[in-house]
């Protein structure tokens, strides 16, 4: 299989998926690398080792058997294949430490992984930088609608004292409504009676016995 098509192959998903964080760190293990550059774990391990002054503890770091026990019940990693039953702990590499493998690995493939993986870091670094974003904002919008709550109830206990003040209000009202429709009726009432004539009264205007 030729270089080329094996780089066309390595899909960026996948070499993202294959990015865990151990100890506060984004790190890749020394099998998926090995597979990746097509080269036997125990090969790119003497490597490593060969070269140790390379890699301090922020390039690359032995993992614990607690850590090697979680990463295999989280995704299956060191769980089949090479380096299951590997008495070494499995290396693992910071951004800063793949990188650095480039240099040790001789092949166009090598190069092209690490330049695939480097661009897989970076993808990975602005997903948590887009989520912290996202969590300030969510933060931001919480706020907000703890002021907007607190105003709301504002306006409820402010409208609470405009209602006990307009209920008195409306009695008062009511009543001067009240005695004005009595005054109404006192002259309706006023109006309907027969009004007396003025003058002299004819003869005709007594009622016979």
């Amino acid at each position: 299989m030729s270089d080329e098509l094996i780089i066309t192959n390595l899909q960026f998903e996948n070499i993202r998926n294959l990015i865990y964080e151990i100890r506060g760190q984004k790190v890749m293990i020394d099998k998926d690398l090995a597979d990746m550059y097509e080269v036997e774990v125990s090969q790119l391990k003497r490597q490593v080792r060969r070269n140790i002054d390379r890699f301090p503890k922020d390039f690359m770091f032995e993992l614990t058997p607690e850590e090697v026990s979680s990463l295999r019940c989280q995704n299956g990693t060191l769980k089949t294949g090479r380096g299951q039953h590997s008495k070494y702990a499995p290396f693992a590499f910071t951004e800063e430490g793949v990188a650095m493998l480039s240099g040790l690995l001789h092949s166009k493939v090598a190069i092209q992984v690490n330049i695939n993986i480097m661009r897989a870091f970076v993808a990975v670094r602005q997903a948590v930088a887009a989520l912290h974003t996202t969590d300030l904002r969510y933060e931001q919008v919480l706020h907000k609608v703890d002021q907007l709550h607190a105003y709301v109830e504002k306006l409820l206990h402010d409208q609470n004292d405009i209602n006990e003040q307009q209920e008195q209000t409306n009695v008062e009202i009511a009543v001067q409504i009240e005695a004005i429709n009595n005054a109404l009726d006192q002259l309706r009432e006023t109006k309907n009676e027969p009004r007396k004539r003025i003058g002299f009264k004819q003869q005709g205007d007594k009622k016979q016995k």
